[in-house]
């Protein structure tokens, strides 16, 4: 396997310039490991998703 297997063409038009207001409403892509399904969804519905026990870091760097 090489790194040039991962080479993609991105347009600069889906590259983000600034960060989306309100913060919590960028992109979340989430997969279901069982079937497959990928599903859009916002970051602020992560919290649909952990399970008790689970724990989100976050990095504000």
């Amino acid at each position: 396997m090489k790194t040039s297997d991962f080479d993609y063409n991105l347009p600069q038009e889906y590259i983000a310039q600034k960060p989306v207001e309100p913060r919590d409403s960028s992109r979340l892509l989430v997969l279901n490991r069982q079937s497959g399904e990928l599903t859009n969804r916002i970051f602020g519905e992560i919290t649909d998703y952990f399970k008790p026990g689970d724990v989100l870091v976050m990095n504000d760097s």
